[in-house]
C-alpha cells in the first residue's frame, strides 16, 4: 500500500508543479494580454489622431481643388477672350495682306499708264518749254529790231 500513497504523493506533487507552471504560465498570459491591451488602446488613440488629420486634410485638399477650379473656370474666360482677339488680329491681317495685294495688283496694272503719262508729261513739258523759247527769241528779236530801228 504504500506504493499507492507514494504513487498517489507523486500524482500530488505533478498536479501541484503543473498548476505553479500553469498559473506562472497564465500570470505571463495575462500580463501579456495586458501588454497587448495597453498597445491596442496606444494604436487606437494613434489611429484616431491619423483619422482626424487625414480627414482635415481631406477636407483642405477639396477646399483646394474647388478654389483651383473656380480659377481655371475664370482663366477659360480669358483665354476665350485671347483667343478671339488673336483671330480679330488674323482678320485684320489678312484684311491688311489683301489690300497690300490689292494695290500691289493696281499698281502693276497702272504702271504703264502711270509710265505713259510720265511721257505725254515730260512731252507736254517739253512742247512748253520750246514754245517759251520761241516766245523770248521772238521778243528778243523783236526788242532788238526796235534798238536798231531807232524807234
Amino acid at each position: 500500500m504504500e506504493l499507492v500513497y507514494i504513487s498517489a504523493l507523486i500524482v500530488a506533487i505533478a498536479i501541484a508543479v503543473l498548476v505553479i507552471y500553469l498559473i506562472k504560465t497564465l500570470k505571463a498570459a495575462t500580463q501579456t494580454m495586458e501588454k497587448v491591451s495597453t498597445t491596442m488602446e496606444r494604436m487606437e488613440k494613434q489611429v484616431q489622431g491619423i483619422t482626424s488629420e487625414s480627414e482635415q486634410l481631406i477636407q483642405k485638399t477639396n477646399v483646394i481643388a474647388d478654389d483651383v477650379q473656380h480659377k481655371t473656370e475664370s482663366l477659360n474666360g480669358l483665354f476665350t477672350s485671347l483667343k478671339d482677339v488673336g483671330d480679330s488680329l488674323e482678320n485684320v491681317n489678312y484684311s491688311f495682306k489683301d489690300m497690300s495685294d490689292s494695290i500691289s495688283r493696281h499698281s502693276r496694272e497702272q504702271s504703264e499708264q502711270v509710265a505713259q503719262a510720265v511721257q505725254w508729261g515730260n512731252a507736254a513739258i517739253d512742247l512748253y518749254t520750246k514754245w517759251q523759247d520761241r516766245k523770248r527769241k521772238k521778243e528778243v528779236s523783236q526788242n532788238e529790231n526796235t534798238y536798231s530801228t531807232g524807234g
